[in-house]
């Protein structure tokens, strides 16, 4: 490893610890001088295979993270064969063995660790571990590449942003998961430009952009014709793509049928400046879209082969953005985990660091797309969340439930509960709930606890979160779209960071614990149930008021900062536009207590408000 290094160049500092805690050599040798902030060193490889605290045993993630986000470099974490001869792990379409996986890919991520690429095999005969030369080759020249990455000057960076097309068909161009993908692109391509990057003729607009990439400069607007960015012949791409003979079995020879005008390799996409919008090639199988996920035999085209060769050696690029959950580059045919040169995924990718924009809720597949293609995943938030509401049928029948509350003493109570079965039956809440044929038989209490099973069934319809549009990268959402989602979080206990929910702290402002009133609602208990609903209200209102104090002068949630809660609760509440219609129900279930110091003080409430923007 070292050998193969310094033979590019570089300076190596190796490091050999005899403890368990690797973060101590980090900050003994990778630093200037001792009470230096400058780092020494581009790029950390880590060959031990485990944390960088801890080792197997035991394990110090805070203070590893601590360390490295201080030292703020690549982390990478190549690994021995353990279980495995180097043999079996050739042969073997699993990879790695799960625990391997398990001790040396999954722990050490935990602190960061990037790009787990096996470092050496073990003879099946003797045991002893020899060196794999195409792995270290793999692992020592990605390294370069990103610690050449941080050294260049950004006018000088060239960066490939990769867009994807599933199901393969060109008017899913441009499509992700959750995510507005060309105005996100658009987005960035402005904060790049005003950060010193080499961006140049960008559309005053997300729709021209997507526009300018998709189609031809010639083409009429419904053309299905894309932007051809270069074309490649048939023997550029043979003499650059080693692993091209391995395609024909399952596509013929070059070029294909795919991304080629029957001569040359076609490379879809626009250049801005140093920014090159590309277009992922399909799988391939139009009519099967999902056949390289199940057949060991198949494996990419041509013409997909050809995207990334000339992303890497033709253009050049010094790292490859792929945007949006999720392409196909992480699914192609190869060992589940712990490459080799023969895996496509390994092939494809080449050397060129991979940046990876992954939904946040999606951490499964990131952790897949992590480990077969070398991405450092970004997290992109899913859209801001609002409540489903009622309509139509179930918006009648909460009519008739706040009917019965108020005239439930009035002899009304029977004929208002029986129609209130009777819509329960055309809105199909009886499949949900026990119904009697009639409420005439029934007494007070036990035509309370129906209405009550009614009432909470119908809160938690109400209170269900769809999202709201697209997310676009670097814009924050509005003030309205934020909130149903914080409200959802505030409500969350988390014992292991000491913070409470806000419902918890309401109730037991009242002397109530929320627990009781959830299990009492449950059952029916029509107080408790609209007790309930006092108290989600409250909560709501309360992070409306929190929000708003951090909106800008667009209306949009883009101030994060702590904030004095107590203060904010006390000016809302003396203000009029903070307090609700039913003043009186308000101050009953969200009195002065539970606003006091000593009870956000216990509950850290600073911590539930950053928690919340977070």
């Amino acid at each position: 490893m070292v050998q193969e290094l310094e033979s590019m160049g570089a300076k190596v500092i190796p490091v050999f610890a005899a403890g368990l805690d690797f973060s101590k050599p980090v900050e003994a040798f990778f630093w200037e001088s001792a009470n230096s902030q400058t780092p020494l060193i581009d790029v950390v490889i880590s060959l031990t295979g485990f944390a960088l605290v801890g080792g197997p045993a035991r394990q110090d993630h805070p203070k590893a993270i601590e360390s490295l986000k201080k030292l703020n470099r690549p982390y990478m974490v190549a690994l021995p064969l353990v279980f495995q001869t180097t043999e079996e792990w050739q042969d073997s379409d699993l990879g790695l063995h799960p625990i391997q996986v398990a001790l040396q890919i999954a722990i050490p991520e935990l602190d960061g660790a990037i790009e787990p690429i096996i470092l050496s095999g073990r003879d099946g005969n003797t045991g002893k571990a020899i060196a794999l030369q195409d792995r270290v080759e793999a692992i020592t020249q990605r390294a370069m590449k990103w610690a050449n990455l941080r050294r260049k000057p950004k006018i000088d960076k060239k960066l490939a942003i990769t867009v994807f097309s599933f199901p393969p068909d060109k008017g899913n161009v441009g499509t992700a998961a959750y995510l507005d993908v060309f105005g996100s692109i658009f987005e960035v391509l402005q904060a790049m430009k005003h950060n010193g990057y080499d961006v140049q003729d960008v559309p005053e607009t997300a729709e021209a952009l997507m526009l300018s990439v998709i189609h031809d400069i010639q083409a009429q607007y419904n053309s299905p014709e894309l932007n051809i960015a270069y074309k490649m012949s048939v023997p550029e791409y043979e003499a650059m793509t080693p692993y091209h003979k391995k395609l024909e079995e399952s596509w013929g020879a070059a070029p294909g049928h795919l991304n080629t005008d029957g001569q040359n390799m076609l490379i879809y996409g626009k250049h801005f400046g140093n920014v090159f919008i590309g277009i992922q090639p399909t799988f391939g199988y139009e009519g099967d879209p999902m056949r390289l996920l199940f057949s060991r035999s198949a494996s990419p085209h041509h013409g997909f082969a050809a995207y990334y060769t000339y992303l890497e050696h033709i253009w050049q690029a010094d790292a490859v953005l792929h945007f949006g959950t999720h392409g196909s580059l992480e699914f192609m045919p190869g060992k589940q985990m712990g490459m080799s040169n023969d895996c496509y995924p390994d092939s494809l990718i080449g050397m060129i660091p991979n940046l990876y924009y992954y939904a946040a809720n999606n951490p499964s597949e990131a952790t897949i797309a992590k480990r077969r293609s070398y991405a450092e995943t970004i997290s992109y938030l899913t859209p801001p969340a609002e409540n489903a509401g009622l309509y139509k049928g179930l918006k009648e029948l909460s009519e008739l439930i706040a009917s019965y509350q108020t005239l439930k003493d009035s002899g009304r109570a029977v004929p208002i509960v029986n129609a209130i079965i009777d819509k329960c039956r055309i809105v199909n809440l009886d499949k949900d709930i026990v119904l009697p044929e009639t409420a005439d038989e029934l007494e007070a209490d036990d035509r309370d606890n129906l209405v009550g099973k009614v009432y909470i069934r119908l809160m938690e319809i109400e209170s269900r979160l769809l999202p709201c549009g697209l997310h676009v990268i670097g814009k924050p959402p509005t003030a309205e779209e934020a909130i149903a989602t914080l409200v959802n979080i505030s409500n969350l206990d988390r014992p292991e960071e000491e913070i409470v929910g806000l419902p918890r702290i309401i109730a037991s402002s009242i002397g109530r614990d929320i627990d009781d009133i959830y299990k009492s609602s449950d059952r029916g208990n029509l107080a408790d149930v609209q007790l309930l609903f006092d108290i989600n209200q409250a909560v709501r209102l309360a992070v409306a008021a929190m929000v708003k104090e951090q909106t800008d002068a667009d209306g949009r949630v883009a101030r994060v900062t702590k904030l004095n809660f107590f203060n904010m609760g006390k000016k809302r509440l003396g203000s009029s536009r903070f307090m609700p219609p039913d003043t009186t129900k308000w101050t009953a279930i969200c009195s002065s207590r539970c606003l006091n110091t000593s009870n956000f003080a216990s509950s850290k409430s600073s911590q539930i408000t950053n928690s919340a923007h977070c």
